[in-house]
């Protein structure tokens, strides 16, 4: 049975889980902050990290590299071999929808300072509206350093007033050119928004006054802690559900199978940057991030690349992303005979078009990891008159021939700038997953 229990809402495991889970989404504003407090979180664990550019460490214990906002970590168990051992991989992303930050950081109209932003990924338009927003990601100075940064609640895009538009209850019609560029002030401060962001960065980090920001990658993000609701306080909210659910359930099972190692098998964790928007970055699922780490440490226990096929063919990969759970006010939505509901543990998704990469032997085996870890599941399937979005699941199988099965923790106001999701799924996805590496 998997060392991680799913744990009830109001138990001591679903409290403390639920806990540790919303100040990992509090210091995980963007995809470079979330690859940042894995590291951190690996590093107190002993995992150490690895440079790209230097000789590969594939020496029995943990290891991570970061390449930009993403991250895969891995744990090499004593007796690792190539002709005996693995790659155990659990996939998952860093990103999540919202606005990016446009290269020149000013718009204004009247008194009004605005912020210019681009729409990334597919957000729920309508939820950004009415909330304080910060920006969050890194940012670039003339003298080359990078910085992490976060603005705090500085950021609102505010909606017209119901007086103004009679109609907008019944319709609602939003320009993603014209209608969600938010406001930051009202000229009391002077200079742009990029301007007073450089200043606050130079006096944290004593750089010298008047140095510049360059280049940025700055989102968007809710600056409303998350928070635990409902009579029974067994539903959480909060903003990047999809896809921080994952990462942490990750991150929690890799870190209890690699305290106790069951076997041959090589543990893996990626995440991965830029699903939202494809995937198709250095950083994202169809780049040659996880395929690099799998060759070289394969290399590195004496592997020649028929050995290190082998691996591969020995190897399997559960892509973890958040999952449609029913909606109560739209069931014309879903499936009639797929109801995955909140609290019901992991969704197990299929769709006969390939957008998930499970098959009939891959979901048999996730299964199986229920059984083992003792906790329900469910299955997603799309209604025939609904197109069914993807995951980094296809691209991984697709890349590395590696098979592949797509689950997750059910989630509502999927994309919304805050989403909901059930206590007690977390531990049930956390204990599947770290079954899944246990598994002979």
């Amino acid at each position: 049975m998997s060392t991680l229990t799913s744990a009830f809402p109001g138990s001591s495991g679903a409290d403390s889980r639920a806990a540790d889970f919303i100040d990992f989404v509090a210091a995980s504003p963007s995809s470079f902050h979330t690859a940042t407090e894995v590291g951190r979180r690996l590093l107190a664990a002993g995992f150490t990290e690895q440079d790209e550019a230097e000789d590969w460490d594939s020496e029995p214990g943990g290891h991570f590299v970061i390449r930009g906002g993403a991250i895969v970590a891995w744990f090499v168990p004593e007796g690792a071999s190539p002709s005996s051992s693995g790659f155990r991989i659990v996939g998952a992303h860093t990103d999540s929808p919202g606005f990016s930050l446009k290269p020149r950081g000013d718009l204004a109209f009247k008194r009004w300072q605005q912020a210019p932003v681009e729409v990334y990924g597919g957000p729920l338009l309508h939820t950004w509206f009415d909330r304080e927003l910060e920006l969050a990601g890194r940012v670039v100075f003339a003298d080359g350093s990078t910085h992490l940064v976060r603005t705090g609640p500085w950021l609102r895009i505010p909606s017209l007033a119901i007086h103004l538009d009679r109609g907008v209850n019944s319709k609602l019609e939003l320009d993603p050119e014209r209608h969600v560029q938010p406001i930051f002030g009202n000229s009391v401060r002077p200079g742009g928004l990029l301007q007073i962001l450089a200043e606050d960065v130079a006096a944290e980090n004593g750089l010298a006054p008047g140095t510049a920001i360059v280049s940025h990658d700055l989102i968007t993000v809710d600056a409303q802690r998350g928070e635990r609701f409902g009579v029974a306080r067994e539903f959480l909210a909060a903003g990047r559900l999809d896809n921080l659910t994952s990462v942490h359930t990750g991150l929690e099972a890799l870190l209890a199978a690699a305290s106790d190692p069951p076997g041959d098998d090589i543990l893996v964790l990626a995440a991965f940057d830029h699903e939202e928007v494809g995937s198709g970055t250095t950083s994202g699922a169809s780049g040659p991030l996880l395929e690099d780490v799998l060759l070289r440490t394969a290399a590195g226990l004496g592997a020649d690349l028929e050995r290190s096929r082998q691996m591969f063919a020995r190897s399997m990969c559960v892509s973890a992303d958040a999952a449609h759970a029913v909606h109560p006010n739209y069931p014309e939505a879903h499936d009639r005979g797929h109801h995955p509901f909140v609290g019901g543990g992991p969704v197990i998704k299929i769709n006969a078009k390939a957008r998930y990469a499970s098959d009939a032997g891959t979901v048999a085996l996730f299964i199986a990891a229920c059984a083992e870890a003792q906790v329900p599941y469910q299955h997603f399937v799309s209604d025939n008159r609904v197109p069914c979005g993807s995951t980094i699941g296809p691209l991984t199988a697709t890349r590395l021939g590696i098979d592949t099965v797509d689950v997750g923790v059910p989630l509502l106001s999927m994309h919304s700038a805050r989403e909901m999701c059930g206590v007690a799924d977390l531990g049930s996805l956390a204990a599947s997953l770290d079954a899944f590496f246990r598994m002979a």
